[in-house]
């Protein structure tokens, strides 16, 4: 019920074209962008001779989506009421689809940023990011197609779901180093 109020309370206080905005935002994490945008930066990755991270972002990416569909499954909680019709949605809502995926790609994305791109570039990266991925994740909640709590849940089933690829990425990064320097003998060079 407090997720209905609250619902209700934004939906109320927001106009019209409004909607329309976050009709268009929303987008940015549809099933079909998420995969036409896995895709294209698997490709890039894999012509920059960095296949190690085009397979995790890959992973992370399609990972994510078999997660959150297991999690509705598990949970089968039924949509909000969709009056509008700005965006209809159908299946489980919780917990979120698009708020998750934003989280895993757009934050895999800053990840990457943050390991390919020079200095300057990266904390920019990571603010576009976190912007994205809050916009996306209202609009949800502002369209009617998700409660809050499924927001918030699917934000936290893909920073979970984000921290173990990403941990696995620096723990095989870190022993593939090791194992380097140890085969050269070299032990104090910086991990890359």
């Amino acid at each position: 019920y407090a997720d209905q109020i609250f619902t209700d309370a934004l939906r109320a206080s927001f106009p019209l074209s409004a909607m329309q905005v976050f009709a268009s935002l929303t987008r940015l994490a549809d099933t079909r962008t998420l995969t036409i945008l896995c895709i294209a930066v698997a490709v890039f990755l894999a012509i920059a001779r960095r296949p190690w991270l085009a397979l995790v972002w890959v992973v992370a990416v399609g990972g994510n989506g078999l997660i959150n569909t297991f999690l509705k499954n598990v949970f089968g909680r039924l949509r909000p009421v969709q009056p509008e019709g700005f965006v209809f949605e159908h299946g489980f809502s919780f917990p979120s689809g698009h708020s998750s995926g934003c989280v895993v790609a757009y934050g895999m994305l800053a990840y990457l940023a943050v390991r390919l791109l020079p200095p300057r570039w990266q904390l920019p990266s990571i603010v576009v990011a976190v912007v994205f991925i809050l916009t996306i994740g209202a609009s949800r909640i502002f369209l009617r197609v998700h409660f809050a709590s499924d927001v918030v849940a699917g934000f936290a089933s893909g920073l979970a779901w984000l921290a173990i690829c990403i941990t696995a990425v620096e723990l095989v990064r870190r022993w593939r180093f090791r194992s380097a320097a140890a085969r050269s003998g070299n032990t104090g060079a910086a991990v890359r």
